[in-house]
Parts: structure tokens; C-alpha cells; sequence
């Protein structure tokens, strides 16, 4: 006779209560929208039987759905948006197979449209609400120490890593540092972190080491291998100059991505779609203006009206940027290009009035349609420039992982112009930077507003 013991199978609710408790009540929030739009269209409770089957079918599918987008995964320590995102690509793709399936057989003119939009409405508004509901009381909880889970951390000695910088904030996402471990060279450092782990019973482990420790990190899994606590490598890059930093997957190899261009996937359609939309808008406004300050520039001025320069774009390549002249038509030295100062002698009348109020820039709108340029971005900059100060400012050149811009959040925040120290340029790097790892629709909403209010009149030359 065997000597092994054989226990029951694990059912789904007992291995994931909480996520099969979310899936009972939204199947039940579902079901009670059909309901719900069937008195709105009917004016009575009682269900056919085909619309019965249509709502049980189409809460199962919803459900299914969130499963397989992991809307039932757990959020802990993740911003609400990201559950509710998961939701809505589930309901997207829930709702195409849904009308496949409908069109398909023939049902669709069967089942009145106002029963349809009525139930994916208030489905959705429910799925939602309680979702919100549950952050909040979760929320609520762990602000009062409830619903923690306990984290055994190790840390380099430096002690630099971010997680110390937002130690008080990780209670409300539902973690709390029992201790923290410094790593040690000591022979029974090893030992003495696998009792400490043995004894407090943590929830996770946080390894928070810099990459520079790999050595020490095997060593530290290798003791942790008989441990069941969660372990995870949290790194330490404060010592790295990081643009938009994410975790990826290449080829099927986890990768840390530490400079990357946010304009990737939907966020680089989206960002065409605006640059296209309101360029175009922008564009017939302001045509009438462009045509004046031609004419007047051509009266004033002998060359041409238009002046066009090399400017460094997106990916390092280089592309002709559109302005009106606004100095006299003159040749540099050795390719040299001197940047406008106050009162240089080679600003014409018209052309100080044109670069204080910034309508010197508005041909660059073609600049946007032509995809070489967007509305917002870091502002290009003369290839001598940047061959200049590309040794001289640390990740200077990483601005250029986005288009750029006619303005920009350096630029409503007063950093334009003459850039005649390293200093200011060094803060216009940075604040394009900050622009970068921050990027988001609103924020290019919010630039162009302040620039209308405040960004076109300035004292720059």
C-alpha cells in the first residue's frame, strides 16, 4: 500500500475566494442590468424566454471576458486605473464577439437596439461602481493598518533605493515592511536572513539590491529556495538615467526597458491623431495671419520670407524646420550658428515684434502635418547646438526620443529663448525630460492652454 496521501482537488473558489466572489457579483450586476433595461423598454419585470437567454449569454461572455484580461487578478499595489483599463478591453472585446455571434445568426433584428444599449450601459456602470466601491474600502482599510501584507526587505547598505522614499505610502497599498535587511559580506549573514525570514512568516520578500550584486542576489535565492514567501527583485537604478522605464517582454526574455520612447503602440497613434486634428484646426486659423506676415516681411526685407534651418527630430534624424525670417538675411562662419541675443543688430523690426509674440513659429504647423514635428514636445534645437551640448549634459540627447514640439513644458514654464549658460540649458533638459516620462493626452491639453494664456508674448529674444 502507497504511504502517499491524497488530498480532494482544489475547486476554483477555495484557491481564488476573492476573485470568484467578484465574478458571482458581477454576473449578478449583469444579469440585473438586462432586467432592468427589459422594464425601461417593456414596462414589466417578467423576461421573455429569448431575452432571458440573451442576458444569461451575454453575462457569461462578459465574465469570461474579465477572466481572460485578468480583471479578477489582484490590484494590490497598482493605481485604479489599471484594473478598470482591463475591464473596458474586456467589454471591447466581449461586445465584438457578441455582435459576430449576433449578425452571424440572424438574431440581431430580434431583440430590440434601446434593450441592448440600455443593458451594456448599466452593465458596465455596475461593473464599474463596484469596482470603485471595493478600491475604496480597501483604501479605507489599509489607511487603518487592515489588509497589510508583510514584506521582509534587503537592501544595499547605501540605503538609496526608492523604496525607503515611499515607505509611508506603502501601507495604503496594502504592504507593510515588517524589517529591512542591509546586506552584509559576513559569513553567517546567510543564516541569520534565512531565521529572520523563518521566523516572521512574511508575506513577500523584496530583494532591493543594485544590479551590480548579482552574486549576492543567487546567494540570497539560493538560501530563500525552501521559503513559500512571494519573492521579488525590486532593482536598484538610482544610479542610472532613466526615460519612461518599464518592464518588458522581448522574444520571450524579460527585459528592464531603461531608455524608451513612450510614443510606442496606441499612445504614438494617438499622439497623430492629435498633432492631425488640431494642426489642421490650428492651420485654417491662422492661414489668413501667415499670408499678412509674408506679405509684410517681403515689403519690409529684401530675401525671403520664410527661413529654414537643420534641426535634429525624433530618433536623431535631421529634418528642415520652417520659420518666418525675422533677422536680416546673413552668413555664418564655418557652419557656426550664433544663437539670437537681446539686441542683436540682426533682428529686423518686424522680426522683434514676430519673435515676442512667437509668430516667427507658426509655420511650423506644416512642420507638424508633415509628421516631422508635433504641437508639443521639446523644442529642436540647431545641429550645432546639439553637437555642442551633447558631452556637456548628461542625457541631453534623449530628448529626442519624442517629436519635437512648437512648444513645450520647458517653454510655458518660462525656459525659452537665449540659452546662453549650461546651466539653463541643463533645466530645459530637464523639464523635457519630465515631459517625456510624463507624457499623456491631458498633459499636451494642458501645455497648449498655458500657451495660449501665457506662452506667446516673452521678453526672449
Amino acid at each position: 500500500m502507497s504511504n502517499q496521501i491524497h488530498t480532494p482537488p482544489t475547486i476554483f473558489a477555495e484557491r481564488y475566494p476573492v476573485a470568484f466572489a467578484a465574478g458571482v457579483v458581477d454576473f449578478a450586476l449583469l444579469f440585473m442590468a438586462g432586467h432592468i433595461a427589459y422594464w425601461l423598454r417593456f414596462n414589466h419585470w417578467e423576461m421573455s424566454e429569448w431575452y432571458l437567454l440573451a442576458t444569461l449569454i451575454f453575462s457569461l461572455t462578459i465574465i469570461l471576458s474579465q477572466a481572460a484580461t485578468q480583471s479578477y487578478s489582484s490590484w494590490r499595489g497598482q493605481a485604479l486605473i489599471r484594473p478598470l483599463s482591463r475591464i473596458l478591453w474586456a467589454w471591447v472585446g466581449a461586445l465584438f464577439v457578441l455582435a459576430v455571434i449576433a449578425i452571424a445568426s440572424k438574431l440581431a433584428h430580434y431583440f430590440s437596439r434601446y434593450w441592448m444599449a440600455y443593458t451594456v450601459l448599466f452593465g458596465l456602470m455596475g461593473v464599474m461602481s463596484f469596482r470603485l466601491l471595493v478600491f475604496t474600502l480597501l483604501s479605507h482599510f489599509r489607511a487603518k493598518g487592515k489588509n497589510q501584507k508583510n514584506v521582509v526587505v534587503i537592501y544595499d547598505k547605501s540605503g538609496q533605493h526608492s523604496i525607503f522614499q515611499q515607505q509611508d505610502t506603502l501601507p495604503t497599498h496594502g504592504y507593510s515592511i515588517r524589517t529591512a535587511v542591509p546586506i552584509s559580506d559576513d559569513a553567517h549573514f546567510l543564516v541569520a536572513l534565512s531565521q529572520t525570514v523563518s521566523t516572521i512568516i512574511p508575506h513577500e520578500v523584496w530583494i532591493c539590491l543594485p544590479l551590480s550584486e548579482g552574486d549576492k542576489i543567487k546567494e540570497v535565492l539560493h538560501v530563500l529556495r525552501h521559503q513559500t514567501a512571494e519573492i521579488r527583485f525590486i532593482p536598484d537604478l538610482s544610479d542610472l538615467s532613466l526615460l519612461n522605464h518599464r518592464i518588458n517582454q522581448i522574444a520571450g526574455m524579460y527585459s528592464i526597458d531603461i531608455s524608451c520612447s513612450p510614443m510606442d503602440g496606441s499612445s504614438r497613434w494617438l499622439k497623430r491623431a492629435e498633432d492631425l486634428v488640431l494642426g489642421s484646426l490650428i492651420g485654417l486659423l491662422i492661414l489668413p495671419v501667415c499670408a499678412l506676415i509674408y506679405i509684410a516681411i517681403k515689403l519690409t526685407s529684401p530675401g525671403p520670407a520664410l527661413f529654414k534651418q537643420h534641426r535634429t527630430g525624433f530618433n536623431g534624424k535631421s529634418f528642415k524646420v520652417y520659420k518666418f525670417r525675422s533677422m536680416e538675411v546673413h552668413n555664418e562662419k564655418n557652419g557656426e550658428v550664433t544663437q539670437a541675443s537681446a539686441n542683436d543688430p540682426r533682428i529686423t523690426r518686424l522680426g522683434a515684434f514676430l519673435r515676442k509674440t512667437s509668430l516667427d513659429e507658426l509655420p511650423q504647423f506644416y512642420n507638424v502635418l508633415q509628421g516631422r514635428m508635433s504641437i508639443v514636445g521639446p523644442r529642436p534645437h540647431a545641429l550645432a547646438h546639439n553637437e555642442h551640448y551633447k558631452d556637456q549634459i548628461e542625457s541631453y540627447m534623449k530628448r529626442h526620443k519624442v517629436k519635437p514640439g512648437i512648444t513645450g513644458w520647458a517653454q510655458v514654464n518660462g525656459l525659452r529663448g537665449e540659452t546662453d549658460t549650461i546651466e539653463k540649458m541643463q533645466r530645459r533638459v530637464e523639464f523635457d525630460l519630465w515631459y517625456i516620462n510624463n507624457w499623456s493626452l491631458w498633459l499636451d491639453l494642458k501645455i497648449i492652454t498655458l500657451t495660449i494664456f501665457k506662452g506667446f508674448i516673452n521678453n526672449k529674444p
